[in-house]
């Protein structure tokens, strides 16, 4: 290829972004989405600022207000953001910090000893991705405020005069509809729910939101902190001691906050944070912790007889079933991996937690034998239970089957081995499996029929599950394994549809085949392979047309269309006579996937020109997970409760009584 002459390149091409301009020109550098992620992480960013005032001891309450103009409001009543005159920039210190990126406390030594801001660009990101932004402050009893425009200035900082308030910080913003094109609009529940975080991880501390524009209202006080929040994990769970085990100690310049509750579940639930933040991916908090509950544990079972001279250590598989646990760590100069904060890498932070565990934990344990012997024993069980699940699969499945080399005899699978192409039908019944086989496109697509309902795996160990042929079948086919040979790169099918009948019976099958893939396949959902197909409940039918609904409203809305169509040609409509007559039509319901032949399943639910896929995730896995447990696990009563709750939003004639 020839080199190009003749263009000038010179330094009048460089361009230099002086302020906020950087902000406003890549968005997605600073709060990582401009989708509905990106428009509420500008409320972490002045939220978290109000809880690290909490956190450091100079604030009781974090208030938020989502206002019905578009805008959002949050106030505490910690030391307001100093309004003196910045010493580098000779601008107010408010609005350094409000239009200065990198300017802020959590630098220096003296504003914050514990932060869960890091880059120290929270306050002037969130100004310059908004539309108008408010600031006001009060010290000493004197209000004063400043406002601005897409990160501009056009008030300077003003004195009001005097307020009821003593101190306190309140920011008021818009996202910018220009930057955040998806949505600008706020969601009450993702507010509701990142306070109640908040209110748990600073015991003592207020949150509230209200929703002017529904008058929806929710506040938060935890004085046992991660103590509730370890509790509250476990509702609808049976657990073996009321209270949790709890400690908060100093080492050295930080902070180890540690709360556990088992329940008799076979799930480990463990949440690390380091001030405040969610490190999902763990670290060396997490490393530290588990290295020392596992040999705590040990060490008493040894000390107690309960494991005997001759029998192995219990492994940290088995010492973590049914745990659930709470790490927080507090300190000066955390270092996180990467922007996301996903996890922690401070070394000397596993010393700390290890040193408060061992110590601590051990004392609980000699203190409460009762409940140490609770926890042995079901350690025990599950070590047991992890040996037979690996003579089960070494049984039951010839060698290599988990890993994608062996598949089960009754999948009929696609031709194509790129994953990315492939898709897998999960098909309820012999005879909708069948139409699926002969309507389906049997170069990308896949079908693996299931006979009847599938084991509720909320309340199943592995061993059992490789007794269950349909569990087994679905192992195979898919490829990743389970358990400990669990590895989401071996995903054979980045479709994974669950086909079942639009009633009751097809949502039980899709419930407990969803509880299995978010229980044991956890990283299947979270990845987005997973699906449900929503085949149509009706055709509507003139001459040789025929158009799918997939609803009753979706039913009116075509009849309507129909009926309006007919009287716009100047036809007679008969106010008498019913609807569908109106409309010139005949209506077919579909029962069920078996009563359509290969060419409708096709056509209405598999061609993917035409069909509805829903894809599942996990937006809220705390939510799911206790809906779950509520729904699928041995408290009836809990159960029972949800039903009557909703027994009004039952569809009756979707029930068929």
């Amino acid at each position: 290829m020839a080199k190009q002459t003749g263009d000038s390149y010179d330094g009048s091409q460089i361009q230099v972004l002086e302020g906020l301009e950087p902000v406003r020109k890549r968005p997605g550098m600073y709060i990582g989405s401009t989708g509905y992620d990106g428009v509420h992480h500008l409320i972490k960013e002045i939220a978290d600022n109000s809880i690290d005032e909490a956190i450091a001891g100079h604030a009781t309450r974090v208030d938020v207000t989502i206002l019905d103009d578009g805008g959002i409001t949050i106030t505490d009543d910690g030391r307001g953001i100093p309004v003196d005159k910045h010493p580098k920039t000779g601008l107010s210190t408010l609005e350094t910090v409000l239009t200065v990126l990198h300017a802020g406390g959590k630098f220096g030594g003296g504003g914050y000893k514990v932060s869960s801001g890091l880059h120290g660009v929270g306050s002037s990101v969130v100004n310059a991705l908004s539309t108008k932004l408010i600031a006001e402050v009060v010290k000493k009893g004197e209000l004063y405020r400043i406002e601005f425009e897409r990160g501009a200035t056009i008030m300077p900082l003003k004195k009001l005069g005097k307020t009821d308030r003593p101190t306190g910080t309140t920011v008021t913003f818009y996202p910018d509809p220009t930057i955040f094109k998806e949505t600008v609009e706020f969601d009450y529940k993702w507010v509701v729910n990142y306070l109640r975080h908040q209110a748990y991880l600073t015991k003592g501390v207020f949150t509230s939101v209200v929703d002017n524009r529904t008058a929806e209202r929710q506040a938060f006080y935890f004085e046992g902190g991660i103590q509730s929040y370890v509790k509250h994990l476990n509702v609808g769970k049976e657990i073996l001691a009321e209270a949790p085990f709890y400690v908060e100690r100093q080492v050295e310049d930080s902070m180890v906050e540690v709360a556990i509750q088992y329940n008799d579940s076979y799930l480990e639930t463990v949440k690390p944070f380091a001030n405040n933040v969610l490190t999902p991916d763990g670290g060396t908090h997490l490393v530290g912790f588990r290295s020392a509950l596992t040999r705590t544990i040990n060490d008493y079972a040894r000390k107690a007889s309960l494991l005997k001279e001759k029998e192995d250590n219990l492994t940290g598989d088995d010492i973590r079933e049914g745990l659930t646990a709470i790490i927080l760590v507090k300190l000066p100069d955390p270092q996180f991996e990467g922007q996301t904060k996903n996890k922690l890498g401070n070394p000397e932070v596993r010393r700390y937690v290890e040193q408060v565990m061992n110590e601590y934990f051990a004392y609980y344990l000699d203190e409460n034998p009762d409940v140490a012997k609770k926890i042995v024993n079901k350690a025990l069980l599950a070590a047991r239970a992890r040996k037979a699940a690996r003579a089960a699969r070494d049984n039951v499945l010839r060698k290599g089957a988990l890993d994608g080399m062996g598949l089960p005899g009754k999948l009929w699978d696609c031709s194509s081995k790129k994953p990315d192409d492939s898709e897998i039908y999960i098909v309820e019944g012999n005879s909708a499996a069948g139409s699926a086989k002969e309507g389906r496109d049997s170069k990308t697509q896949a079908i693996l029929p299931l006979r009847g309902k599938v084991l509720n795996t909320e309340r199943a160990r592995l061993d059992k599950m490789f007794a269950n042929k349909e569990i087994v079948a679905m192992i195979q086919a898919f490829g990743v394994g389970i358990g400990e040979s669990f590895d989401i790169n071996g995903l054979r099918y980045h479709k994974i549809v669950i086909m079942t009948d639009a009633d009751v019976d097809g949502s039980h099958i899709a419930t407990l085949l969803l509880t299995f893939f978010f229980r044991y396949m956890k990283e299947v959902v979270e990845g987005g392979y997973v699906y449900l197909a929503k085949p149509p409940l009706y055709s509507i039918n003139k001459g040789q047309s025929k158009t799918y609904v997939y609803d009753e409203v979706e039913l009116d809305k075509e009849l309507n269309k129909l009926i309006e169509a007919k009287k716009a040609r100047g036809t007679n409509i008969d106010p008498e006579e019913d609807r569908v007559k109106q409309a010139g039509v005949t209506i077919s319901r579909f029962k069920g996937l078996g009563e359509m032949d290969a060419e409708q399943l096709w056509e209405t639910t598999m061609n993917p020109e035409n069909r509805v896929l829903i894809q599942v995730n996990v937006e809220d896995a705390e939510e799911a997970d206790a809906i779950f447990s509520r729904l699928m696990g041995d408290e009836v009563s809990m159960r029972r409760s949800f039903i009557q709750a909703r027994a009004k939003e039952a569809d009756l004639e979707e029930l068929d009584v």
